[in-house]
């Protein structure tokens, strides 16, 4: 049976934040992305450090460590009261190696906002999967709050939605629309958010950690990518059509793309409306979040209201509760 909605306690003011690596290690040219991002947080007023494995030139293959480390971080930071909320690094390529071996029950005894996205949406997913833990698909330490963040015109408004979201008990409402959105198939419709990187999306379904199907019943499923050939994309989506997801959903929010090859001659919304066939869902694209630039928040298993063809999006849910 899938558990209900795990919301994290809301963050008070004097909070502690850690940056950990969940995934990927950290270079040294992007030791100021994690330094700025201390900056961002602090300025929010929360308290901020970080983890052992955010060291510079520490490194095992692509990962800060071995899967085990990594989960033994993790599930020290899940299993200590002190620590509120935690912060990736980086994505990478290591979260499916220590799915099995996180601490799912210390995740129920104290739910706290973990945020990331890439790699890390594999971590959002596995568990909301396995303890319907809200996860804050978001930026991250790199380089999104230490590098995207730095050039925003409009930071301070961007950093009242995440502050809004993290510490408030009431519905967030509308999130601030980009002009670069695109009504791909008009309609409205409300349902709880699902989703990530794409390929995190279709691989965790073959996993014990993916989502029962009933769970993309009615859900607004967003995506986005990061790298390889269009073509790819085409297949992924066709991988969450065999698997039964796209008829069971009742919206779409795709992210903008970032390096992904073959998209001048076959355009992303082109690829989209060939697998969805004539399933009659709104497709909202060219949102941000994802790899292209700073992200949105999109919380996973909140409810929202996507209008596809007023280009709108809203949180109706908040995302914490106040004990």
């Amino acid at each position: 049976m899938l558990p209900g909605l795990l919301r994290p306690r809301a963050l008070k003011p004097g909070d502690l934040v850690v940056i950990a690596a969940l995934s990927g290690p950290l270079p040294a040219e992007y030791r100021s992305n994690v330094e700025e991002t201390v900056a961002v947080f602090e300025r929010m007023g929360f308290r901020v450090r970080l983890s052992p494995l955010v060291e510079e030139g520490r490194r095992r293959w692509w990962s800060a460590g071995r899967p085990d480390e990594v989960a033994q971080e993790l599930n020290t930071l899940l299993r200590d009261p002190s620590v509120r909320a935690v912060v990736a690094l980086d994505g990478g390529q290591t979260v499916f190696g220590y799915l099995d071996l996180i601490d799912y029950d210390a995740v129920v005894a104290d739910p706290k906002p973990i945020l990331g996205y890439s790699d890390i949406s594999l971590l959002h997913l596995a568990l909301h999967a396995r303890t319907g833990l809200v996860g804050f698909h978001g930026d991250m330490a790199v380089p999104g709050f230490g590098g995207h963040w730095r050039s925003l015109p409009d930071r301070a408004s961007l950093s009242a939605v995440y502050l809004t979201l993290l510490t408030s008990p009431d519905p967030l409402g509308a999130l601030p629309a980009g002009s670069a959105w695109e009504c791909w198939r008009p309609g409205r419709v409300e349902g709880h958010l699902i989703g990530g990187v794409i390929n995190r999306v279709a691989l965790v379904q073959a996993t014990p950690y993916g989502l029962p199907l009933d769970r993309f019943d009615g859900a607004i499923l967003f995506w986005e990518e990061l790298g390889g050939q269009a073509s790819y994309v085409w297949s992924y989506l066709h991988v969450l059509r065999h698997s039964g997801i796209l008829d069971r959903i009742a919206g779409m929010v795709v992210g903008v793309p970032q390096d992904i090859a073959g998209l001048d001659e076959t355009p992303l919304r082109t690829i989209v409306l060939d697998v969805l066939g004539d399933r009659d869902i709104p497709v909202l694209g060219n949102v941000d979040i994802g790899h292209a630039g700073a992200n949105l928040p999109m919380p996973v298993g909140v409810r929202a209201a996507l209008d596809a063809s007023d280009r709108k999006l809203a949180l109706l849910e908040p995302a914490v509760r106040l004990h």
